[in-house]
């Protein structure tokens, strides 16, 4: 997949671009609704003969807008999003800027620089997709900011039990620690991606060593807790148990959590290596505990649960 990064105003001449469909949304979390828009340019793709695009934005417009205190924590930072959507057989992705400029643009300026302007020939968007400044445009007005130029077709909302898949859904689950259902939602289950770093490595000392795990961007995380997980690292997935938090039985001060896997029948030294965890279901909230004897004896529970939801025996 050909990545295209995009400011304003961008410099690309559109004859140097193929033709294509493309999907638009911002995709954080590529989860099913946004995997169903991108099939959908795909599916007009195959049947008009042109390449598939998607196009997305970065960093998200409320951080931009001054809508947030803070740095909005993704659900799939960049990196991520480009992976995943690569996966689903994408042949360019356009990364637009979201700047004040850019924000400043009317619905008739993004339609003629963004997508006539990038020879895109079909656009495929959500129901709710708008564009332009302050959201004017919407699928109702493409047809007259379109100038005949390209066609278009709307993706209907997907649901999952009477409400509609989206990123706001996901964080919500994600918030109350339902890591089960993110599968529903995503189609896979939430995966966080880092570096095993070098800890305090108290853990080893207690019979329980752990993969302390670095993430490589600003990842949602679910509530402080402790997890059933699987984690990949040195070429293959692995059973564990996750503990994210702050390890309050041994340190008193509150700074940004650490996600430390004890990995199931692993004793491989793979500091530096990069690792996926795949977050599966919460266990139990963080807790401080009175000794080294309770906390080993509530880790040895917390495996044993871990394990009895793979279906593992040890």
């Amino acid at each position: 997949m050909e990545v295209i990064k995009l400011g304003f105003p961008h410099k690309i001449d559109k004859n140097m671009l193929p033709p294509s469909a493309v999907a638009l949304g911002y995709f954080d979390g590529v989860h099913l609704g946004h995997q169903k828009v991108i099939s959908d340019a795909r599916l007009h793709a195959e049947q008009k003969g042109l390449k598939t695009a998607v196009m997305t934005f970065h960093p998200h417009p409320k951080v931009v807008l001054g809508r947030m205190e803070q740095d909005i924590e993704y659900i799939t930072p960049l990196h991520e999003k480009i992976r995943l959507i690569g996966e689903t057989g994408a042949d360019i992705l356009f990364i637009c800027e979201f700047s004040h400029k850019f924000a400043n643009l009317t619905p008739q300026e993004f339609i003629d620089f963004y997508i006539i302007g990038l020879n895109i020939k079909h656009v495929s968007a959500g129901f709710d997709y708008s564009y332009g400044r302050m959201g004017k445009g919407t699928m109702e007005t493409l047809p007259f900011h379109s100038r005949g130029q390209f066609s278009f077709s709307t993706v209907e909302k997907l649901e999952r039990n009477g409400e509609k898949i989206s990123s706001t859904l996901i964080r919500k689950c994600m918030s109350e620690g339902r890591m089960e259902e993110m599968k529903d939602l995503l189609g896979r289950m939430y995966t966080t991606a880092g570096t095993v770093v070098h800890g305090d490595k108290r853990g080893r000392t207690i019979g329980f060593p752990t993969a302390n795990v670095e993430l490589g961007g600003d990842y949602l995380l679910p509530p402080l807790g402790v997890y059933a997980v699987r984690i990949h690292v040195n070429g293959d997935w692995h059973y564990g148990v996750c503990n994210l938090g702050h390890k309050p039985t041994f340190k008193k001060e509150i700074g940004k959590p650490s996600i430390e896997v004890h990995i199931f029948d692993f004793s491989k030294e793979i500091y530096g290596q990069s690792a996926i965890v795949e977050w599966h279901t919460y266990l139990r909230k963080e807790q401080k505990f009175s000794g080294i004897d309770e906390l080993v004896k509530q880790i040895s529970k917390d495996k044993e649960r871990a394990a009895a939801h793979f279906g593992l025996d040890f």
